[in-house]
């Protein structure tokens, strides 16, 4: 199999880490490079394990570009020692970013994914949950924009409302991000996240509109869904998802970055890393590229 009809990897293609999740920074990197793919996004752990310099200096010596920093947040507790931790941790996050954005190559791009955070125990309280996350980023903006970093908000499928993230649709993250510079806050358009959503394509829009799209992941959805749902994640054009009619509608706001495609799944994560992104690679070809090309964004503009 190809990776495109003329053989060639869409140069707008994005490996994020977690898609290879048992492959440390080193083999992430190398099969990334070595599938002919131009860019990947990073996870915080397997960066830690190496150090951020040695993590920053490996990126370089890859040539590849840095797409997104996955992932912060989780602060919906209210005040006291456990929200001063996250708060704190976060603006180590931060400063990983800017750090990895500095040693990727031409076109990287500081995007610090947030994932908001459950319900903090005993609570029912969804909306002062959200007003938390509110004020937690009003208080990470400063860093934020002193690094050259976007926080980019990522609302969550429902399912994982509870327990996972608070902020459920594009709209809900949009009006939170609605205080802020959208320089420094942004939102991230995920596909398995939203799809659903029958107000969907007008939140893309209005995202658009508001210059807050930050980073657009790929990947699919299918029924049934295994017993642990946050490894429920496919390959592009392997589930129900209009992945066409998303991506017409994102690249219709101007969205010119990479596009990663993030994938949970465990027989995924067991297989050989290089494969899956050679695989990867493929699905991208065509289930994303068509539609780049379609709207004449095939070409990165950096």
């Amino acid at each position: 199999m190809s990776a495109s009809h003329d053989g060639a990897v869409d140069p707008r293609l994005s490996i994020n880490q977690a898609t290879i999740k048992h492959a440390d920074l080193p083999t992430a990197l190398r099969v990334t490079a070595e599938a002919g793919v131009q860019a990947i996004g990073l996870w915080r752990e397997p960066v830690q394990e190496v150090g951020l310099a040695t993590a920053a200096s490996m990126l370089s010596d890859s040539g590849l570009r840095f797409t997104t920093h996955c992932r912060s947040g989780f602060f919906t507790m209210p005040e006291g020692p456990a929200r001063r931790a996250s708060l704190a941790d976060n603006r180590v996050a931060i400063e990983e970013a800017a750090t990895l954005a500095a040693a990727g190559a031409e076109g990287s791009t500081a995007i610090l994914v947030l994932v908001a955070g459950g319900l903090p125990d005993g609570s029912r309280d969804l909306a002062g949950a959200r007003e938390r996350v509110r004020d937690a980023i009003g208080e990470l903006v400063p860093d934020a924009a002193a690094a050259g970093v976007t926080l980019a908000i990522e609302p969550l499928h429902p399912m994982y409302a509870t327990d996972r993230c608070v902020v459920s649709t594009l709209g809900q993250a949009l009006d939170i991000a609605a205080d802020f510079d959208p320089r420094v806050v942004g939102a991230t358009v995920d596909t398995f996240h939203i799809f659903w959503d029958p107000d969907v394509l007008a939140q893309i829009s209005r995202a658009g509109r508001e210059g807050r799209i930050a980073t657009y992941q790929v990947c699919d959805w299918k029924t049934p869904l295994p017993a642990d749902v946050l490894l429920s994640r496919h390959y592009p054009g392997d589930g129900v998802i209009d992945l066409s009619t998303l991506t017409a509608a994102v690249i219709a706001t101007g969205y010119d970055r990479d596009i990663e495609v993030e994938i949970f799944n465990a027989d995924i994560w067991a297989a050989d890393a290089a494969s899956v992104v050679r695989r990867t690679a493929d699905a991208f070809a065509t289930t994303i590229s068509p539609s780049l090309a379609r709207a004449g964004g095939s070409a990165r503009a950096d």
